[in-house]
């Protein structure tokens, strides 16, 4: 039988447990935040800055994923006013070069137009079905 979460850990979706590995994932599915931390990977970027970067995010998502960023200690708000990460949201934006990568090497060999991002421009909004 798994262990019940810790009563100050919050449930996240798919664990009842609060593994750790369940809380990330979770975190890192939600919409924008893993393009939030992609593109944090450079340089600090202001709010409006962040927005343009992330393909005109709605601004009420964009803050509540900053602020789950920032309650999960991988983006800090800089001196100058933009979001930068932090220490970990470096180390976890390294975790993910060797994926990068590999979907670089994937894309590029894929049979499929779609799925090689053609058509639709990169980085691009999915098409509504």
């Amino acid at each position: 039988m798994a262990k019940q979460a810790d009563s100050k850990t919050r449930s996240v979706r798919g664990s009842r447990t609060g593994r750790p590995i369940m809380v990330l994932l979770d975190l890192l599915g939600r919409r924008w935040s893993l393009r939030i931390l992609w593109e944090l990977r450079g340089e600090p970027l202001t709010s409006r800055a962040l927005r343009t970067a992330c393909d005109d995010a709605s601004p009420t998502v964009l803050q509540a994923r900053l602020t789950e960023l920032r309650e999960a200690g991988f983006v800090e708000l800089e001196e100058g006013g933009g979001y930068g990460l932090t220490a970990l949201g470096r180390e976890l934006c390294e975790t993910f070069m060797p994926l990068h990568r590999f979907a670089e090497r994937w894309r590029s060999s894929s049979p499929s137009p779609r799925l090689r991002g053609e058509g639709r421009g990169e980085g691009g909004p999915p098409r509504r079905r």
